[in-house]
């Protein structure tokens, strides 16, 4: 048995890297180099800018997909890629907050979701690892069995596939839990990278490395790219995770930002099948992958948020130690993190960009279910732009009215981001770069383990040298130009 100290060293003096991503080949889709026009613009090549693209393919539009980096990079390239419909526990909550018509729409959502994607994957012949399982929400404190037992009751009454249990294949001791059948795990990239395939030969653009920085609206939108090329296109989709463009929806006031962390571990343990996430803090999510090396467990968890965990190598540790205490570990080859735009109800929003704007439309908030609620989304807006409606727009509307409990949410996540504005510039770190941050001014904290600077307002991300990782902000670092000092002080993790 390999000693843990020891590999918890070699696997944390390597850079992270994402499983999904070492399998996969990268991409090299051209930027853009000359003005166009467009009928329908996607701003963002992820998983909900590439499946919105798939779904309108058919239909006679010229359509552009630009990705300010490489497409299915970014949170996808991060995810666990669990393809459920269960979500932690949100059924009872979308229930007591919005009404039972809201969550029966949330349901029947993901659960298309679920259904397209498989059947996507048989039309299309795509070898994407994809696997039926069963989810699992557990809990081992008797404090949470009614939450389960009312969850287990939520579920069913929107029409999903629900049983209360109190054993766990996986042989974790727990209090109670709520299993759904009919989900599935996928390999995110193999799927996606398909979709990217099928449209181009329909005649869909995608261009990488072509960041869209602003947004004008008068008569068709006029999108700017980095580089000053120009867009002119009749309807815009902005998937690009955390919107740049706050016009009218100030949604910088509305999203927050959480980060969390995998290790994919391989073990002398069969792994019995199923996907568990526990309901009590700090949350442990788990779930296998069959790899030509044999099967790896992914051990996910240790959420906070963006910019505010004081060591996030630390992070890394606690899920090596957690999957030392449940499995017989010979290896960690793989270990990443991500992150995921959190709403203050839970769902995410997705329709119009607001009332006023019926050629704009988002798509943001998956709070760390993104493959369901993204493909959901995909179907929403392609209902929106082809029909003008959609039956689940509602839930989903940016638009809705706050709860009583959202609203507690709201105004507490905003004091957050002022005390972390605050203190930023009480003190702000001693750096040859500029770390203020280039969208709304907050100091930025340095990241140990990704070493990049992170923002603790609103989630945007830069490298050591101070280049855009992820947005909102649309504008890099300024840097000193003693090149020397910022290396040693990124060696020296300050």
């Amino acid at each position: 048995m390999i000693d843990k100290e020891t590999l918890k060293q070699k696997v944390l003096s390597r850079k992270p890297q994402s499983y999904w991503l070492s399998t996969t080949e990268e991409t090299e889709y051209p930027a853009l180099n000359e003005d166009i026009k467009a009928d329908i613009a996607i701003i963002g090549g992820g998983m909900v800018g590439i499946s919105c693209a798939y779904l309108l393919r058919n239909e006679n539009l010229r359509i552009v997909i630009l990705e300010a980096d490489r497409i299915l990079q970014g949170t996808t390239g991060h995810t666990t890629a669990k393809v459920t419909s269960q979500h932690n526990i949100i059924y009872s909550k979308i229930q007591h907050q919005l009404g039972n018509e809201l969550a029966r729409q949330y349901a029947e959502a993901n659960e298309s979701a679920i259904k397209l994607i498989t059947t996507t994957t048989k039309e299309l012949g795509i070898n994407c690892d994809l696997v039926p399982q069963y989810a699992y929400v557990y809990t081992q404190e008797d404090k949470h069995i009614q939450t389960i037992s009312d969850e287990v009751r939520a579920a069913a009454d929107v029409g999903i596939a629900a049983d209360y249990v109190e054993e766990l294949p996986l042989g974790l001791p727990i209090k109670a839990a709520v299993r759904f059948a009919n989900q599935a795990q996928f390999h995110p990239r193999k799927y996606l990278l398909a979709l990217a395939k099928e449209i181009t030969e329909k005649g869909i653009s995608i261009f990488e490395e072509s960041r869209i920085v602003d947004i004008e609206e008068d008569g068709p939108y006029l999108l700017t790219t980095q580089q000053g090329k120009k867009i002119q296109a009749k309807k815009v989709i902005i998937a690009s995770h955390y919107p740049f463009y706050n016009k009218d929806g100030l949604y910088f006031s509305r999203i927050y930002t959480e980060r969390s962390y995998v290790v994919a571990v391989k073990s002398a343990d069969d792994y019995p099948g199923g996907m568990y996430i526990s309901y009590e803090d700090p949350t442990r999510s788990l779930r296998s992958q069959s790899t030509p090396e044999g099967e790896l467990i992914l051990v996910g968890g240790e959420n906070h948020k963006t910019g505010q965990a004081k060591d996030t190598l630390k992070n890394y540790e606690a899920l090596i130690d957690f999957a030392f205490d449940k499995f017989k570990v010979e290896d960690i080859p793989y270990h990443w993190s991500t992150q995921d735009c959190m709403t203050h109800d839970s769902v995410p929003y997705v329709g119009y960009f607001a009332e006023n704007s019926p050629n704009l439309y988002l798509a943001t908030g998956y709070g760390k279910w993104g493959m369901t609620n993204s493909t959901a989304s995909a179907m929403i807006i392609k209902d929106l732009i082809l029909n003008g409606k959609s039956p689940w727009q509602d839930v989903y509307s940016p638009s809705r009215k706050a709860s009583v409990t959202s609203a507690k949410s709201f105004i507490v996540e905003n004091l957050n981001v002022a005390e972390k504005f605050i203190a930023g510039k009480l003190s702000p770190p001693d750096s040859p770069l500029n770390t203020t941050c280039t969208h709304m001014g907050c100091e930025l904290t340095w990241n140990t383990a990704e070493k990049t600077w992170d923002c603790p307002c609103h989630g945007s991300r830069f490298s050591e040298k101070g280049d855009i990782i992820e947005g909102p902000a649309v504008s890099p670092l300024e840097a000193d130009h003693d090149v020397n000092t910022v290396e040693k002080l990124i060696k020296d993790d300050f």
